[in-house]
């Protein structure tokens, strides 16, 4: 995982590895750690450092510094290599070949950490012969010594150069891709296929609007009938 070490230059770093060594002394065993980092503004500048101390945050923060001295701009074409080179460290080799924007970053860790770090989001990876995570780093580093722009090479040579097949097909990428305006994120197809059947709440759809409250008046309570008078008792029959 990339991680900023200047806010105010946009300057990140990727651990490639930490390797721990021991040296055996009369009273045992000390251990020493080392650290390679990949130290990069991701707009063309890159550097590699490597440092060692006795305590692992130690060694990644000398390695940090070291890539930040060392670090070195190289030429890019729209996120991607301008041409195909082949870079040699050791027992390891990397080629390394350019794409079309789209394609992404096909690479092992370690050599994906040196071309993330250099800003590239387009590129063809192949490694062959020794999978050394410093190995690796360092002949990606040989590679890109060699990459060379077109305004160079016609330079050096005298001569004109046209547009290269790398970058027309960069072009014809860039025209094919969707175009998304400052502000806003591009946002998937979205499927509307029912949506008039689903508009009344049924199972499973969005709930219809509610509707309008109305208050209505109670009826006034009907007055309360008087209540009826008891009968009279009869009259007794007079005596004889």
């Amino acid at each position: 995982m990339a991680e900023i070490i200047d806010e105010t230059s946009s300057i990140e770093s990727t651990t490639v590895g930490v390797f721990r060594t021991s040296s055996t002394v009369a009273g045992g065993r000390r251990f020493s750690f080392a650290a390679m980092v990949v130290v990069g503004d991701k707009h063309g500048k890159i550097g590699v450092g490597y440092a060692k101390s006795n305590q692992v945050p130690q060694a990644v923060e000398k390695a940090q510094k070291e890539g930040r001295r060392k670090m070195v701009a190289y030429p890019l074409l729209r996120k991607t290599v301008p041409h195909m080179v082949e870079g040699h460290f050791g027992a390891s080799k990397v080629r390394l070949l350019p794409a079309t924007p789209g394609t992404g970053v096909l690479a092992g860790a370690a050599v994906r950490a040196v071309l993330e770090m250099l800003g590239i989001q387009d590129c063809l990876t192949k490694s062959y012969g020794s999978t050394n995570p410093k190995n690796l780093v360092k002949a990606t580093i040989n590679a890109l010594e060699q990459l060379q722009t077109r305004e160079k090479v016609e330079a050096l040579r005298g001569v004109t150069i046209g547009h290269t097949m790398v970058e027309q097909a960069v072009e014809r990428g860039l025209a094919a891709m969707p175009q998304v305006r400052t502000g806003e994120k591009m946002q998937a197809p979205k499927n509307t296929l029912g949506d008039e059947r689903r508009r009344g709440g049924g199972r499973g759809g969005p709930r219809g609007p509610r509707g309008p409250r109305t208050f209505e008046e109670a009826p006034a309570p009907a007055p309360a009938a008087a209540p009826a008078a008891a009968p009279a008792a009869p009259e007794a029959p007079a005596a004889g």
